[in-house]
């Protein structure tokens, strides 16, 4: 099924939405992705292809072709050169996918006998969102939970900033503290001893003295504000990351990877 949008029509401006407005994001349940491994990598992880978006007027490459030519029965929309590139926020882009959002089920997340997984609390830039994934994915982890009113982890700069992995991770939204503990204790029920394990500079251990080789959901607080007091309730033991020099903190995606990369080590290690 093939269309074609040379200007400013209604369905641009639909599409324009899915990059710049969360809530209308969210009612489509879609999102937009560009660059060839996102693309790939959510084609290889099954994510729902609702509609290709590529540039009319050039040859395009044979990854493009090959993408095109794999989903028949999906939207085809041949777009103006200038329209895509404002799609995509740069220019000479090649192919734009609509991808179908993944529910917000927190039973999406795997947690077996050696769990690893990543709760970042009210995050206030999508790009740290992206991070954190990345890092997920690189050491191991099985999923990453967002909580609270917080930036969303299906805008373009969170997916971008993930370079694929989003698409390897299920990232899922959860509104408050309460919802992801009664997921906890549905696991520890089940016999799974889940470690839930706060991140600060005054931590009660060096995180290289603790036992990250156990089931264990790490806490990242908001990039200012740190963890809700909910949340720090909830932890089981607060680590620190020992550091030198003139830096009080790390940034928060930083932190995290520091962190899962020591649980990833220790884990080898054994």
């Amino acid at each position: 099924m093939a269309t074609r949008i040379s200007q400013r029509n209604a369905r641009f401006q639909q599409l324009t939405t899915l990059v710049t407005n969360r809530n209308k994001r969210h009612r489509a349940g879609e999102f937009l992705v560009q660059g060839v491994r996102p693309i790939s990598m959510a084609v290889e992880h099954g994510w729902e292809v609702r509609a290709l978006l590529y540039d009319a007027e050039r040859r395009l490459s044979q990854w493009a072709r090959d993408l095109l030519a794999a989903h028949p029965h999906t939207e085809h929309v041949k777009m103006a050169p200038d329209l895509l590139a404002e799609l995509a926020e740069k220019e000479d882009a090649e192919l734009l996918a609509v991808l179908a959002m993944r529910p917000d089920d927190l039973d999406r997340i795997e947690a077996g006998p050696d769990f690893l997984g990543v709760v970042f609390d009210r995050p206030t830039q999508p790009g740290n969102i992206g991070a954190i994934v990345r890092s997920a994915d690189a050491f191991g982890a099985h999923g990453v939970i967002t909580t609270g009113h917080a930036a969303d982890a299906y805008d373009p700069k969170s997916v971008r900033a993930s370079t694929g992995s989003f698409f390897a991770t299920p990232v899922v939204r959860s509104p408050s503290t309460a919802e992801v503990m009664d997921w906890v204790a549905e696991r520890r029920a089940a016999g799974l001893p889940l470690m839930v394990v706060a991140t600060d500079e005054h931590g009660d251990a060096d995180v290289s003295a603790y036992d990250l080789t156990q089931p264990v959901l790490l806490l990242v607080g908001n990039e200012t504000a740190g963890l809700t007091q909910s949340w720090r309730d909830a932890a089981d033991v607060t680590l620190s990351i020992p550091m030198t020099g003139s830096a009080s903190s790390l940034n928060a995606a930083n932190a995290a990877t520091v962190i899962l990369y020591e649980a990833r080590r220790q884990r080898l290690a054994r």
